[in-house]
């Protein structure tokens, strides 16, 4: 069985479980849609560009994050809420987890594609494009989330998960540019190393 089946097959089992009577089906779809998204973008582009081990991997854990977070709504994950009791927290940060991610996983995506592409001449410019490439991303969606509140009104509380924090929006899109330099930070040299396997 090859890496990306695997990866795929856990994909499935997780994307049935969050499908099994969540507490909300409009949250659920809105949550688990950009890992759908992601898996038939990954779907159709397997041969003619795929992506490294990493870079796949990396799109798993966000894919995951997004069904957990859309099966209970980032407000009320269990693990958060115990989280938030034990460390006396005002507030579940399920959601700080995937706007980390949202900065994380891009990052390594966009740099895989900037580099195979070699869209960038200068390799010094590569952290910083990268990183502003993650902000403008976190930046859409929390337009996509003031949207979709503005249309479906109260229903979009859950999906939006600010729980009364004021700063949410700035928050969120702090934490995606906090994942995207730590991807960098942390990670860019394995990639090059699996990069060259691919180039």
């Amino acid at each position: 069985m090859s890496y990306r089946l695997r990866l795929f097959l856990i994909f499935s089992l997780v994307f049935i479980w969050s499908a099994i009577t969540p507490k909300d089906y409009f949250t659920w779809l809105l949550e688990v849609f950009p890992a759908i998204l992601g898996v038939l973008v990954l779907f159709f582009t397997r041969k003619t560009f795929p992506l490294t081990r990493l870079t796949y991997l990396l799109i798993l854990g966000h894919c995951c994050i997004l069904m957990v977070g859309g099966h209970y709504t980032y407000a009320e994950v269990p693990l958060f809420n115990w989280l938030k009791e034990a460390l006396h927290q005002t507030r579940n940060n399920y959601d700080k987890v995937g706007h980390f991610a949202q900065g994380f996983v891009p990052a390594i995506i966009s740099r895989e594609i900037l580099v195979r592409k070699q869209v960038i001449n200068r390799r010094s410019w590569l952290f910083f494009i990268v990183v502003t490439i993650c902000v403008f991303i976190s930046v859409l969606y929390e337009f996509l989330e003031w949207l979709v509140a503005e249309l479906s009104g109260e229903s979009a509380d859950a999906f939006l998960g600010a729980q009364g924090y004021v700063w949410d929006t700035q928050s969120d899109m702090l934490f995606a540019t906090i994942g995207a330099i730590m991807a960098l930070l942390t990670l860019s040299k394995l990639h090059d190393q699996q990069l060259k396997a691919i180039i």
